[in-house]
């Protein structure tokens, strides 16, 4: 196994001390309640433009053709948007993404150096676990981003290990200077070209919405646009 491969085996068990660890306020929606209103839109955006490679790849799920597509700018520090892929996410993808419905594209906007330093780590694993690095990240983002001994660096090489990361390539993707400047790019370009200034904020077919959105809100949204 390569130093970051990280396994079905490490994944379960991370999601499985989240779902015991983590004590999110809120509660899942349930899946296929009745329609919410839909949201109203802070802002039109051109999505060409967003949906243009910035400093670092699109890491995205769904088909590219999906005829809804969203991008969110999301913190990993940021429990709103933790609160979103506990409650909400799952059941969207399996709804919209899986269905070739949504093309989904996660984009980096780090407030903190705790966030910097977890986008890093997701970027320096292969590009087919980002998912679930940053999953397993945002799932369990209490443990590591504010742990009782307040030692984030290592509760992060805690959590990176549990990913296939040792010490040592822990160490490397965190001094990776280039790296650390083109997540920081990405942040740089949402909030300059699309006025993203908050987390999360998604932008859906020309549209910007920023904030939590449960399942019902974002399934009516989308069920909108199809």
């Amino acid at each position: 196994m390569s130093n970051f491969e990280l396994t079905k085996r490490h994944l379960l068990a991370g999601i499985a001390t989240a779902a015991t660890g983590l004590a999110l306020t809120g509660v899942a929606s349930p899946a296929f309640a009745a329609a919410a209103e839909i949201p109203k839109s802070d802002r039109d955006v051109d999505m060409a433009e967003v949906l243009k490679p910035g400093a670092l790849p699109d890491m995205a799920l769904g088909k590219a053709d999906a005829p809804v597509k969203i991008v969110e700018y999301f913190s990993m520090t940021c429990p709103h948007c933790a609160h979103f892929h506990a409650t909400t996410f799952d059941t969207i993808k399996q709804k919209y993404i899986d269905t070739g419905k949504v093309y989904f594209v996660f984009r980096e906007f780090p407030f903190d150096p705790a966030a910097t330093a977890a986008f890093m780590l997701a970027r320096c694993a292969p590009p087919e676990q980002y998912y679930p690095f940053i999953t397993m990240f945002l799932k369990q983002q209490r443990s590591w981003a504010a742990p009782d001994n307040g030692d984030v660096r290592g509760a992060m090489l805690q959590m990176s290990k549990m990913a296939g990361f040792t010490q040592e390539s822990f160490q490397a993707c965190l001094t990776n200077t280039k790296l650390a400047g083109d997540v920081t790019a990405i942040r740089d370009r949402g909030a300059k070209e699309f006025g993203v200034n908050a987390t999360p904020t998604f932008l859906i077919n020309g549209k910007s919405y920023s904030g939590d959105m449960s399942v019902e809100t974002m399934s009516a949204l989308i069920d909108s646009l199809l």
